[in-house]
Formats: structure tokens, sequence, C-alpha cells
């Protein structure tokens, strides 16, 4: 796309748009200002920033389902070599033009992938941020163990969840004849949404916090923080070696 040098990038912004993702653009102009979440996401951000190294130097980062890349950009300011990748064409659009007006098109590399795709890649991340995406696929345990599987030092884990509080010390071992436990409040579970939920048909799953964090277990993750609602920041300990076994046949290779 070819950059207008006169009239500020308003014009362009509106072309580009529907924006999921406010950015402040060095002339004071942002590209969702009326967003219904707020200052969507730098009041995620916010919460996040200070549980990440504030020099990121030589950390190579991956972006999952980047949209039009608030949180790459984040992590380029801070050093890092940031790839954001993202189904959609029309957020890579969106990333790329905002990359080339923030002046950091040469620290970040934005591609046309889905999660499922890590599988192909060799490269591994010293940090992964894995935010609003969890819920939004069919196959959300084994995106877990892939990711993880791509993650050298941090990963960071966003998601929907229901708004459960309730959590259970579980057993090692539940008896067949006392399985009415797994519907106890507080045993970690996960709603699936046939339909819709909230319109968005690509919503798939609704997880409670209990759930999330045993997931995250099951993949050998080690909690480190909770640094704000439905975040979660983790280091990996490597994935059990029956899970790797089911991962490798899953992916075929």
């Amino acid at each position: 796309m070819t950059l207008q040098s006169s009239g500020g990038p308003t014009r362009e912004i509106a072309s580009l748009g529907p924006w999921f993702h406010n950015l402040h653009l060095p002339d004071g102009t942002q590209t969702a200002p009326g967003h219904p979440l707020g200052d969507f996401p730098a009041v995620k951000w916010r919460e996040l920033a200070s549980h990440l190294p504030a020099d990121l130097e030589g950390w190579r980062a991956l972006d999952i389902g980047c949209n039009a890349g608030f949180y790459s950009f984040e992590l380029a300011r801070r050093g890092a070599d940031v790839v954001g990748i993202d189904v959609d064409d029309h957020y890579l659009r969106q990333a790329r033009w905002a990359a080339s007006r923030l002046g950091l098109a040469d620290a970040v590399e934005f591609r046309r992938l889905q999660i499922y795709d890590l599988g192909r890649l060799r490269e591994r991340f010293d940090l992964v941020l894995f935010m609003g995406v969890l819920y939004h696929l069919r196959h959300p345990l084994l995106a877990l163990d892939l990711v993880t599987e791509k993650t050298r030092r941090l990963l960071v884990l966003q998601t929907l969840t229901t708004p459960v509080r309730a959590k259970l010390d579980t057993p090692e071992d539940v008896p067949f004849e006392e399985r009415r436990r797994l519907a106890e409040p507080g045993w970690p579970a996960m709603a699936f949404v046939e339909h819709r939920l909230a319109g968005d048909e690509t919503n798939w799953w609704a997880p409670t916090p209990a759930c999330v964090e045993a997931m995250a277990r099951s993949a050998g993750l080690e909690l480190l923080a909770r640094p704000g609602y439905e975040l979660w920041l983790y280091r990996p300990g490597g994935l059990p070696e029956e899970v790797r076994r089911e991962l490798d046949a899953a992916l075929a290779r």
C-alpha cells in the first residue's frame, strides 16, 4: 500500500477499517478511539507489561492471533525480534500498514498462518503471546500443547472464561462409581458452544479458570503469575512424553 504524504492517516485508517486494536499513531491519531472496551488492548497490556522483561534484546517472540499488531509492536519496542501470525488478511493488512507508520517494519514480521501451522515450523521462540485465541479453537488442548512446544522461556495465556471462581483440589484418580464428582462446583470444566456466543460462531469454548490452569499443568507449564483478569504467565517445563507422542501423531510427524 502506498502511504499518503499529506492529510494524515485518517483516510487510510477508515479504508482499512473496521479496527479491533486501537493503535496510537505518532501524529496523535488513533485507529479505534471509540472502542467498546475502552483503550483496547492498551488496558490489557498495562496489566501484563511489568511482568515481562523490560529489555528483550536478543529474544525471539511470537504473537499468535496478532490482529493489527498492538502486542507485537510493544514487544518490538523492548528490543525483541517479533513474528506476528493471524489467519485474517484484513488484520494483517492493518498490522503491516501500522508497522510502517510506527517505524517498526524491520522489527516485526507478519505471516498468514493459523495456529496448527506452527507444527511445521522448526523455529522456537523465547516469548510467546497466546492471547484471545484459545476459546476460538475447536481443538484447544492440542493447540496449547503445540504452543508450549514452541516456547523456550515465557508463555502468556489469555482466554475468555466462564464466571465460575470455585476451584477444587482434584484427586489423582476418580473411581468409576464416583464419577458424579466430575460435576462438582470447582471441578475443571469447559462449556462447549455449539452455536454462537456473543454473536460469534467461532467462540467454541468457555473454560473455567480452574480448567485453564489444569490444562496448562497437563502441558507441563509452571505458573509464574496472574497479571490480570483471565491472564496467566507461564514458564515451560517440557511436554510430558505421552503428550508429545500424541502431538506427533496428530501432526503426522
